[in-house]
């Protein structure tokens, strides 16, 4: 990356690996001046940026996107998630990582989208997306919880894949913690995917999708790429439960 912008503000001034234009000392010394207070300025504005303004849906763009897959694993502090992680959740946030990762959009562009998960599922995950990214398997969004407030709700309609939240499960049992809380499952294209729990449709976009033998770009099937994938890994998918959760895949088998 800073090799990258280097080169780039090379070329405004003389041009990346070409020989410099003669210019007088004076305007040499204003463009080199001017080349350290931009950088200046863009560093500051980078390090006061907390990491949902960074990576928010708005700002989706701003990550490259990338020629070939790749992964950068990085650790999470209690910062990173104002709004997915509290005291009294049952991992902290030393237990969790975040992944930045090639993916597919369904406009057929690759993309670069980011996921909280837990530090043990890190490698599975890897693994997977490496898989959906060779087969070029469409992912709508790929953020974050926190940049939805915390919000599920939020969060699938949005159609965006998802890890990490500490809440409960979505179930008609006790209170129990979804394997979410733990960064232990991932739901992907929760529209394409829904959820079908007592009469309803979560997210309700997802209505169109319930008939499961029209398959359509995004959708989890039995011997399709997702599946595949994660079962590749052993993880569990939900959409062979009694009350199918097709969005959802988890290495707990919760």
């Amino acid at each position: 990356m800073r090799v990258r912008l280097l080169c780039v503000s090379a070329v405004l001034l003389t041009g990346c690996g070409a020989a410099a234009p003669t210019v007088s000392a004076s305007t040499a010394a204003s463009a080199t001046a001017a080349s350290a207070t931009a950088a200046s300025a863009a560093a500051s504005s980078l390090a006061a940026r907390p990491l949902e303004s960074v990576a928010s849906p708005a700002s989706a763009s701003a990550l490259p996107a990338p020629s070939d897959f790749t992964v950068v694993e990085t650790a999470v502090t209690a910062a990173d998630l104002p709004h997915s992680w509290r005291d009294g959740c049952p991992v902290g946030p030393a237990d969790l990582r975040r992944l930045e990762l090639s993916h597919w959009g369904f406009d057929g562009r690759a993309r670069t989208g980011i996921l909280i998960v837990h530090r043990d599922a890190a490698g599975d995950l890897r693994s997977v997306f490496a898989a959906l990214w060779r087969e070029k398997f469409p992912i709508r969004l790929l953020r974050p919880v926190d940049e939805y407030g915390g919000s599920d709700d939020d969060s699938m309609a949005a159609d965006n894949t998802s890890a990490f939240n500490c809440r409960n499960a979505v179930s008609t049992g006790p209170p129990r913690w979804s394997a979410h809380a733990y960064g232990r499952a991932v739901d992907v294209n929760p529209v394409e995917n829904p959820y079908l729990i007592s009469g309803r449709v979560l997210p309700p976009a997802g209505a169109q999708y319930t008939d499961r033998a029209n398959v359509r770009p995004g959708m989890a099937v039995a011997g399709g790429p997702l599946v595949r994938a994660f079962e590749a890994v052993g993880w569990t998918w939900g959409g062979r439960w009694s009350a199918p959760d097709y969005q959802h895949f988890s290495q707990n088998g919760r």
